[in-house]
């Protein structure tokens, strides 16, 4: 039990060591939208059951996903990838906010936001409808965006790390938001970052990348391996044979899932097949016809691709990608191959040539999704803070296990993993609503264990959703967020004689119930100015579009080592804009619809008024 428990400390860490590392995700970003319907009955023009829609959640996807499970696991996450000027874009930038990422994303106009819809009846997968055409390419224009937005989250992430080189992180799932100039740029500025992990549906399209890891699922290696035209070696005993036609398969996204829809069987492998063998099942792929698992694990079949092996009972798929493991190391370049094997764990392996099992807890399929992007991020965060690669693999694979508990697309969180790990959060007993005394003490602790703290203040007498975006996108730059509200006589002399609305006990105790924030501390001045030498912040936060330069607080955070940032606003939400609303509605309960339009002056106020 001893050994056990240091061990499970030992992770941990790992896990609090990669608390603020940069990480820079390029790729495929999606919306993942989930229908939640009710079925009793069967409609009577088919034999299909009536849904009555109860419930619709989304999420990000894809890219997106990693960034948000980046975020979650405690990671400084920013997202480059092109999005949609659509509903599903406008949904996907909430979800990244929400999750602290830092979102880089390119409009493109005409060009639509990938949409995965799920429909659901008791939690059982009816249908899954598909949008986003990976045919429809990045104009020249868009291009020339997406590789300046990428210059500039690089060199961003590096200033904000104090000149350290980001990680960075490459979703190619062949949706079009990595086309060849993309890839060249990303090929080009390799040294420019330290770490790099490539998960893509075509590990071909990356040569001379040389990634620190690449995470190809099963198929995914199948196919590289069988477009190499490589034969494998015995291993064991065991007779493996790859067989590689002279034409190679037609380039597209591909994506097997076990399981995940019945298939037919081939006609060459139908006379030597026995009655009691299940037949493949795999998803169909876009260009390549159907890659399939046969239901024993010894074949993988799809256009143009074959693996096969005749060598008994005890060949499996993980046997199968251990063999190989050398091969796909040298034909992506990669340090570390983790080949995944969805629910049956994965094989990973390393320059000393040594495969490493990990396995999983098998699951429904709609409790599995986007488990991979919580994978991936574990698996970078983990390399990317210099553990060792066991170590790496462990934590990857409980990052994705743990996540898989209920339908929707996985994410895991800090503190889950530290849970799971039997270790506390980082959480204290301590009250979110703090004295300077004891604010001076909080502090400390973090210091002594190297983290970073976020420090801002204001009003927020009516809290409201500029409010709320606001603080998670300042908590998003660091480990700690400290709140300074201003008393009520503070803000009557800077707002007025009716102000505050909100005594400054509810407005603290709201502001401490945000999960977003850490600490909130009420102070009597006008100005922060003797909390922020108190505290000496390594990031100052204002709600603004001024630069930075023109905050008062400037030059004194700058004296004191310290960086500031201001954050943009949500359009048409600040406190005097909803106390107008409140008195225009008293004063006249039939207002006029011209009459819901908050004064123009009213739109540039900060949201921390």
């Amino acid at each position: 039990m001893a050994g056990a428990a240091a061990e499970q400390r030992r992770l941990a860490t790992v896990v609090e060591s990669w608390l603020g590392r940069p990480v820079l995700i390029v790729g495929d970003a999606m919306l993942d939208e989930w229908r939640f319907a009710d079925s009793d009955r069967l409609c009577r023009e088919a034999p299909a059951p009536v849904l009555t829609l109860r419930r619709r959640i989304s999420a990000a996807g894809g890219a997106a996903n990693t960034a948000v499970n980046v975020a979650a696991l405690g990671g400084r996450a920013v997202l480059v990838a092109p999005v949609g000027a659509d509903v599903a874009g406008d949904e996907l930038h909430d979800c990244l906010d929400r999750a602290g990422v830092w979102d880089r994303t390119v409009n493109q106009p005409g060009r639509p936001t990938p949409v995965k819809r799920r429909m659901l009846a008791g939690n059982q997968i009816l249908l899954r409808e598909d949008s986003g055409d990976p045919d429809d390419a990045l104009d020249p224009e868009g291009v020339s965006r997406l590789l300046t937005a990428l210059a500039c989250a690089t060199e961003e992430l590096r200033a904000a790390a104090g000149g350290e080189a980001p990680t960075l992180v490459v979703c190619d799932y062949g949706l079009g938001a990595l086309p060849a100039p993309v890839r060249a740029w990303l090929v080009e500025q390799r040294e420019r970052y330290a770490t790099v992990a490539l998960d893509a549906h075509d590990l071909a399209d990356w040569r001379g990348l040389a990634p620190t890891v690449v995470t190809p699922s099963f198929a995914e290696a199948t196919r590289l391996l069988a477009r190499a035209g490589g034969t494998t070696r015995p291993t064991g005993g065991t007779d493996l044979h790859l067989e590689h036609p002279d034409i190679g398969p037609a380039d597209g996204p591909s994506e097997m899932t076990v399981g995940a829809a019945p298939g037919g069987v081939r006609a060459d492998d139908a006379a030597d097949r026995t009655t009691d063998r299940p037949g493949p099942v795999g998803e169909p792929i876009r260009g390549e016809g159907r890659v399939a698992l046969t239901g024993d694990g010894l074949s993988v079949t799809g256009t143009g691709v074959t693996v096969n092996t005749r060598a008994g009972e005890g060949v499996d798929r993980a046997v199968l990608a251990e063999s190989r493991l050398a091969e796909l190391r040298a034909h992506t370049g990669a340090d570390v191959v983790a080949v995944t094997l969805d629910t049956e764990g994965a094989v990973v392996g390393g320059a000393d040539g040594a495969p490493r099992r990990s396995h999983s807890t098998p699951v429904p399929a709609s409790h599995a999704v986007g488990a991979g992007d919580a994978y991936l991020a574990a698996m970078t965060l983990a390399l990317a803070a210099d553990a060792p690669l066991p170590t790496a693999a462990q934590l990857a694979q409980l990052a994705a296990t743990i996540t898989v508990s209920d339908t929707g697309t996985c994410v895991c969180r800090r503190e889950d993993l530290l849970t799971a790990l039997n270790q506390p959060t980082g959480t204290t007993d301590r009250s979110a609503l703090v004295g300077t005394d004891e604010l001076d003490a909080i502090v400390a602790e973090y210091r002594e264990a190297g983290r970073s703290v976020v420090f801002t203040n204001g009003c927020f007498d009516v809290l409201h959703r500029g409010h709320v975006r606001y603080l998670e996108q300042a908590r998003a730059l660091g480990d700690l967020l400290i709140v300074a509200v201003n008393s009520d006589g503070s803000v009557r002399r800077l707002k007025g004689p009716d102000r505050p609305v909100n005594p400054v006990e509810d407005r603290g105790a709201l502001l401490a119930a945000l999960a977003c924030v850490d600490h909130v501390v009420v102070f009597e001045e006008d100005s922060p100015a003797a909390l922020i030498e108190a505290v000496r912040p390594d990031v100052y936060v204002k709600g603004g579009d001024y630069p930075p330069e023109l905050v008062p607080e400037a030059p004194l955070v700058r004296r004191l080592g310290g960086q500031v940032r201001t954050l943009g606003y949500v359009p048409d939400r600040s406190t005097s804009a909803i106390i107008e609303r409140i008195r225009t509605h008293s004063q006249d309960p039939a207002p006029r619809a011209s009459e819901h339009t908050p004064d123009e002056s009213l739109r540039t106020r900060t949201q921390a008024s």
